[in-house]
């Protein structure tokens, strides 16, 4: 009897061991909803408002917010290495060509110093992007989602990389649905992630080459001759700010006329276009353009998988003073 007691308690310390290392193991089971009730409780609230002000000043900045998460999260993980700025050996990933275009960069210091004033050295810069994000969405009309937190700023840069996981916009849509899968991202999930493409813009440089020197036959022959317009050069300057906006019926609002427009022929980009025309996607695009609750279900539940992509935890990373640059 004795003997059974020894290898009952082994084997219930056993249990145990097993479940403290995984959590160890798994940097999703360190994340958490309000991680900072604690530490610093009025963190969320602050970073609410900053995003609120900021809307209401730029309101381009809840754009921003969103694709911060977007391009933050798929390289590698969602460890705020985005906002590192080229200094003292690091190469900056905001210059490499999948950066082109993204912009209001200084405004997450604006947040960051707001949080520094209430808790100094407390609150990630990996945090700001995954709730300034959440607060974006909000601010565009799109879901509330309830994001954890609890994760550590990167010290490293992956500017070598981020061309290797960040899809481009003529790449294939097999590519594309691929590079999402390997973070966990269903098909369903992707099609709804590009669902981003409702708000925001896009500049010519990105498209003239459906334009020039021939319109491609998947656009709408009237939305071309629009584009054209907006795009009347085959070579625009890329300094120059000449664009197009993603959804012309509601330029600001997170929604499913993105899916419409598809439908009609519209899509922006080419990886848009291709939505239709994979058998995969297909039946998404069509049930989303005719459902915006589940469009704004399937945006949710897509994100949340992205927020918690391998975040960096404990001594792997650090907690920023100053987001552009490591301590």
């Amino acid at each position: 009897m004795a003997s059974n007691k020894k290898l009952y308690s082994f084997l219930s310390f056993l249990t145990l061991l097993i479940s403290f290392l995984l959590q160890c193991y798994s940097g999703k089971s360190e994340l958490q909803l309000n991680s900072y009730a604690n530490s610093c409780p009025k963190a969320e609230e602050i970073i609410k408002q900053q995003v609120i002000n900021l809307y209401n000043k730029h309101g381009n900045t809840a754009v921003s917010w969103v694709r911060n998460l977007f391009h933050d999260c798929i390289v590698e993980s969602c460890d705020a290495s985005l906002l590192l700025e080229t200094v003292n050996g690091v190469q900056s990933e905001q210059a490499a060509q999948r950066s082109f275009g993204m912009r209001n960069f200084k405004y997450v210091s604006t947040i960051k110093k707001a949080l520094e004033k209430e808790c100094p050295l407390t609150v990630s810069c990996a945090d700001i992007v995954a709730l300034s994000a959440r607060d974006g969405i909000v601010m565009l009309g799109g879901p509330r989602i309830e994001m954890k937190t609890g994760r550590k700023d990167s010290r490293d840069s992956y500017a070598n990389v981020i061309d290797d996981f960040i899809p481009n916009h003529n790449d294939s849509i097999s590519l594309v649905l691929s590079r999402f899968q390997s973070i966990g991202i269903d098909t369903e999930g992707t099609v709804a992630l590009l669902g981003a493409h409702s708000v925001g813009r896009v500049h010519c440089v990105n498209l003239v080459h459906r334009l020039y020197p021939t319109v491609d036959p998947t656009l709408d022959p009237d939305y071309a001759k629009y584009l054209k317009g907006r795009c009347p050069s085959p070579n625009p300057d890329p300094k120059a700010v000449l664009y197009s906006r993603n959804d012309r019926e509601t330029p600001m609002i997170l929604d499913n006329f993105y899916y419409k427009n598809l439908l009609k022929h519209k899509g922006l980009l080419i990886v848009d276009q291709q939505l239709t025309s994979d058998p995969l996607t297909f039946p998404y695009v069509q049930r989303m353009a005719t459902d915006n609750d589940y469009f704004h279900q399937q945006f949710s539940r897509a994100v949340l998988l992205m927020s918690e992509n391998n975040p960096v935890i404990d001594s792997q990373g650090e907690i920023r003073k100053d987001c552009r640059f490591v301590n």
